[in-house]
């Protein structure tokens, strides 16, 4: 991974002409756990009323998962993930600014699933669309007309992890991050049939990681709230979930960004691990 991960809207303001800048808007929603389904939404609509100029437009719901996996978030196959980048017009040396309303939670997935298909030019907008739009800063309804480039994905097995990869390290050195709502961690809500959480995992919810105006906290404040919650930097490896694999992409930027280091996303998640019966559970109820 490169060591910048987050760019400011100032930045952005002022290369919004760059040659070879792509600014993709990821915009989207998701509904608590408690709420009945569906969960998962795109905000097409908000980008086609107005965006961020130059901004091109990806769901994150339909267009970088996989439809025929059951746990609905998964990324992407190499080819279906390849098609979506080439409509986008980002090629091998396209430099990606990624940006959202839901405090990076989008964006994050887009840094982590463009890092895991071997394209390491992509960085979020820091505070995203509401930072942008309180700033008062420039916004169209104009949709670009993109050429199309050629994107090879090469996907990193180091960043991302299966059940059975869990499994395997349960008791051992290896950290597990938990990055749900504490009622999903502790067993009082879940969007599987089981409740609960991996054994051994430490929670941290996503939401205490951002600060009021949807930036990211600062490095310091985020690195003493995973030491606080029991994430040890000495760990061999830190894998961190949630129930999909998208709030944990932004858990593996958060713990980047405080100087944490093999880091990996087990995709699958809560979806996974709670669905399946021969996997083991702790609840706090």
């Amino acid at each position: 991974m490169t060591d910048q991960i987050l760019v400011s809207t100032d930045w952005l303001g002022a290369h919004l002409d760059d040659f070879n800048l792509r600014i993709v808007d990821i915009r989207g929603h998701v509904l608590p756990a408690t709420e009945p389904p569906p969960h998962y939404f795109n905000h097409r609509s908000d980008y086609e009323a107005s965006h961020i100029p130059g901004a091109v437009f990806v769901d994150w719901v339909y267009e970088i998962t996989d439809p025929d996996d059951p746990r609905h978030a998964q990324i992407a196959k190499p080819e279906r993930y390849a098609a979506v980048m080439r409509r986008l017009g980002i090629g091998s040396n396209t430099r990606v600014v990624a940006y959202d309303d839901a405090g990076g939670l989008f964006a994050a997935r887009l840094w982590w699933s463009l890092k895991y298909y071997g394209h390491d030019q992509v960085v979020v907008l820091d505070g995203g669309w509401n930072k942008w739009t309180a700033e008062e800063r420039p916004m169209t309804n104009a949709i670009p007309k993109i050429e199309p480039a050629r994107f090879t994905p090469h996907a990193n097995p180091a960043l991302r992890r299966t059940s059975d990869d869990v499994l395997a390290a349960l008791g051992s050195t290896t950290q597990l991050l938990d990055v749900r709502t504490r009622d999903e961690f502790t067993g009082k809500a879940s969007r599987s049939k089981r409740k609960g959480h991996i054994p051994g995992a430490v929670n941290v919810p996503r939401q205490a990681m951002i600060a009021p105006d949807s930036t990211v906290l600062p490095r310091e404040q985020l690195r003493q709230l995973f030491i606080n919650a029991g994430i040890d930097e000495s760990a061999p490896e830190i894998v961190t979930y949630c129930n999909g694999g998208v709030s944990a992409s932004f858990g593996l930027m958060a713990l980047h960004l405080a100087g944490f280091r093999s880091l990996a996303n087990y995709d699958g998640s809560w979806k996974d691990w709670g669905n399946d019966d021969t996997k083991p559970i702790e609840t706090d109820e």
